[in-house]
């Protein structure tokens, strides 16, 4: 291989984040780094066996997964490379593959291209993050100390596009689809490679938006989560009258659906959806939602006869409570969707098949079919700049200590008819804020109270 090894590189150790590494590509995240990453993840695996290796699009992903495998081949590990892939099918093939004792992915996911990133799972799909492994990785990088190998690891190429189809498939009910029109916006990265293989399966007539790979994302961010990234293929779906339409972030492990009217259906309601699905086939089910996640989602549950649970945000955190309690499903405010029968891994690809297959099965359209799930008013989540986040969270417990507050994840403050929830950034001077209410009035009322509160000098 081509890539060096420069032993006085220089280590940015604000990269490692906490659920993954992710930095400036050519100054922060280098190839250099790369391969001493790779070389302290082979030494941190527990387990002996092969590691996967996945990368997206980006400029200079080829280069880094390229180190990644040179620095795994370094310390004796054997490496399956897998190739171009969306990140959900490295965890897929960790829990898929026994033989597998880990895998890598190069990507930073939704971040703008001159960001790239890596993240790390163990055997079985476990996540790898700050919790579970990543600080021990970073040490080892700071202090560039690695284990001794007199072996030289094997690289196999090996392509899992097919077995990721049929998983995918099997949570989708074929017999019930019918011939649909419909959109899809890769925004240039891994679903543009990855859903024609699925789309073959589909009886649908798909009008392609960005599926062209292209890691500085020239026509917008590839982030379904934000509205504005959504106006193209709303448009179309107005203007063709399609069905309805799926798009995807950069690394392919969120999606998002808007409807025939070309509206996007919000993340909660999503989750609404998959919750109230997997509780039919599997009655009395755990399934946890993120502390920010519109209370439409504990509703859904415990109406359909679920357990509800809260859980932290992040996927570390989601991951491993789920395989504490079991649960069947887990719904992320950001559009991350976990999955027990899919090694409890999060697919942005399942999730919005599976609601795909909802949607035939119900008979309506999809703008009908979320009419249920419209019972609360909810803001877009809200960052504020503050001097010291902790002192503001302890003023906002102070001020609305008349309300049933919790601290499972940052401040939660319930009220009959509204609450909030305010937490800290892990990296920045940040408060982040999530306001819900059972009216649009008193959403903004209390919207502007918690921002008069926070934004204040005091």
């Amino acid at each position: 291989m081509s890539v060096g090894y420069n032993v006085c590189m220089k280590i940015t150790e604000s990269i490692f984040k906490a659920y993954d590494i992710r930095g400036i590509s050519g100054t922060e995240l280098t190839a250099d780094v790369a391969l001493a990453v790779a070389r302290a993840v082979a030494d941190y695996l527990p387990t002996d066996g092969p590691v996967v290796v996945g990368r997206d699009m980006r400029t200079d992903s080829a280069e880094l997964a390229e180190a990644v495998i040179l620095g795994l081949t370094r310390q004796g590990r054997d490496v399956w490379d897998i190739g171009l892939v969306t990140t959900d099918m490295v965890y897929f093939s960790a829990g898929r593959f026994e033989e597998l004792a880990g895998g890598v992915m190069v990507t930073a996911s939704h971040n703008p291209g001159k960001y790239n990133g890596i993240k790390l799972c163990g055997r079985g799909a476990v996540p790898m993050g700050a919790t579970n492994g990543l600080l021990d990785i970073k040490q080892a990088v700071v202090s560039d100390t690695y284990k001794a190998s007199d072996r030289i690891g094997k690289v196999e190429q090996r392509s899992i596009v097919n077995e990721w189809v049929e998983q995918t498939l099997t949570f989708v009910n074929l017999p019930a689809l019918e011939a649909s029109r419909i959109a899809v916006d890769a925004g240039n990265g891994m679903a543009g490679a990855i859903f024609p293989a699925l789309e073959e399966k589909l009886p649908f007539s798909v009008d392609r938006l960005y599926f062209e790979l292209d890691g500085t994302f020239p026509n917008h961010v590839a982030n379904p989560h934000l509205t504005e990234t959504l106006v193209d293929i709303c448009k179309l779906i107005d203007e063709k009258k399609l069905d309805f339409g799926l798009a995807f972030d950069g690394d392919g492990d969120r999606g998002g659906i808007i409807d025939e009217l070309g509206v996007p259906v919000p993340e909660p309601i999503m989750g609404a959806i998959l919750a109230e699905h997997f509780l039919k086939l599997q009655p009395g089910a755990t399934i946890l939602y993120d502390v920010r996640t519109s209370h439409i989602v504990k509703d859904t549950i415990e109406a359909a006869g679920g357990k509800a649970v809260r859980s932290k945000v992040g996927g570390d955190a989601i991951k491993g409570m789920m395989r504490e309690l079991d649960a069947v499903l887990a719904i992320e405010l950001s559009g991350h969707y976990y999955f027990k029968d899919n090694y409890f891994s999060d697919s942005g690809l399942i999730a919005v098949m599976a609601i795909v297959s909802v949607l035939a099965e119900s008979g309506k359209k999809l703008s009908e079919l979320v009419i249920p799930y419209q019972k609360y008013a909810t803001a877009e989540e809200q960052n504020f700049k503050v001097e010291d986040a902790k002192a503001k969270v302890l003023q906002l417990k102070v001020a609305y200590s008349d309300g049933t507050q919790d601290e499972l994840d940052g401040l939660t403050v319930d009220y009959p008819g509204w609450w909030f929830n305010v937490r800290m950034s892990n990296t920045e001077p940040l408060v982040r804020l999530n306001v819900e209410a059972d009216t649009e009035a008193v959403l903004q009322e209390k919207l502007a109270e918690l921002t008069r509160i926070i934004e204040s000098k005091e």
